[in-house]
This record gives structure tokens, sequence and C-alpha cells, in this order.
């Protein structure tokens, strides 16, 4: 063999091998999302509780120990559900941030943050309405999970914008984007679990948006 086939010989192995690992890389992300994909729908139908590692497993047809391979706990694999669904949210937001006028911002985020709720409402539950993914991260000193940190930021962020152009006079930025969030996070609660038809609201098929609306004509006026 020449210089030339032993290069071209050295060549084809290296493909081969790496062939071979980013095979293995993908089978491993596939094994992964299959697991949270089986977790989240068992956290659905059974909750979080009633939920086990043995039941994921058999959900995906898969042993417990492969599961652990992935995942250390149940805590765990809701923490990394957690994550993804916040960085969905703040997909949402992002292209909010064409729009300069900061006002105009923060109404339009308030209807994208509910048009996310909806429309993932079970992901909305688990990242916002259990207790179990803060457990996770209280028991952590994994210090790299910071997906709430940015998505709250971004409503920081136009909210301190909307202060400097003059608007929310006398208000602080931090107690005021909680107040926002917490405000737009409640009517979205009541809607996804159920409550809003109980109280027998006059058109309770729009009350959330009449709601919203409402609270947008209070914030011009600040």
């Amino acid at each position: 063999m020449n210089v030339v086939q032993k290069k071209i010989h050295t060549f084809a192995k290296e493909i081969i091998v790496m062939s071979v690992a980013d095979r293995k890389a993908r089978e491993k992300e596939a094994l992964k999302t299959l697991i949270l994909k089986g977790a989240k729908k068992l956290f659905i139908e059974k909750g979080i509780e009633q939920t086990t590692i043995r039941n994921i497993a058999d959900e995906i047809d898969y042993s417990v120990g492969t599961v652990y391979v992935y995942f250390k706990d149940k805590n765990a694999i809701l923490h990394d559900l957690h994550s993804i669904g916040f960085q969905e949210l703040g997909g949402y937001f992002q292209e909010l941030f064409t729009i300069e006028d900061p006002m105009e911002r923060i109404r339009k985020m308030g209807f994208m943050y509910i048009k996310f709720a909806l429309e993932n409402s079970e992901m909305y539950d688990l990242m916002f309405n259990l207790k179990a993914p803060m457990e996770f991260l209280e028991n952590s000193n994994n210090e790299d999970w910071d997906e709430g940190v940015k998505t709250f930021g971004l409503v920081k962020k136009t909210i301190q914008e909307c202060i400097d152009k003059g608007h929310f006079v006398g208000h602080n930025v931090e107690p005021l984007s909680f107040m926002v969030w917490s405000l737009v996070h409640g009517m979205c609660c009541l809607q996804i679990r159920q409550r809003i038809t109980g109280v027998k609201f006059t058109n309770p098929e729009t009350i959330l948006f009449d709601g919203y609306n409402e609270y947008l004509k209070i914030i011009e006026k600040l």
C-alpha cells in the first residue's frame, strides 16, 4: 500500500468513526426526548405524585435502568421539562423585540404570554403550578439553569424602557414587572384550570381577553 492509499484508508476509517459517533449521539438524544415525552404524558394523565420512574420506563418500553442513565430521579425529569417550557416561552417573546415602542411591546407581550399558556396548557402547568421542578433547583448545585431568569428579564427590560420614556412614573421596575407577570399569570391559571366557567360570567368565552384589555386601559393611564 503506497502513501496515497494509506492516507485514503486512514481518512475512510476516520469518517466511519465519526459517523458511528454521530449516530450514537443522535440515538442518545432521541432516547432522552422519548423519556421526556413519556414522562410528560404520565405527569398530565396520572399526576406527578402518582407517576414513578418505573411507570415512565414502562410507558416507553425501556428498562428502569435506562431511564436512570439519563435522569437521576423524577425531579430531574421535571427540571428538563421546565427548562424546555421556558425556552419555548422565551421564543414567543423574542419576536416582540422588533417592536421599538416599549409600551406597545408590553401590551403585545401579555397577549403572547396568554397565547403560549393556552396553546401549551399542560406545559404551562408544569412550569408554573407544580412545586417539584423548584424542589430540584433548590436541592441542586447547578447554577446554569437560567431560562426563568432570562424570560422574566425580558419583561423587566421592557418595563425599564417604558420607565425611561416617562411611563409608570413613581414605580419601581422589579416589583412592577412582578405585578404585571402575576396579573396575566393569574388570568391564565383561572382559564386553564377551568375556574372561569364556574363564576357565571356573562361572556365566559371572552372574559380572559376582555379582562386583559381592561388591564391595558389601566396601564395606559400610568
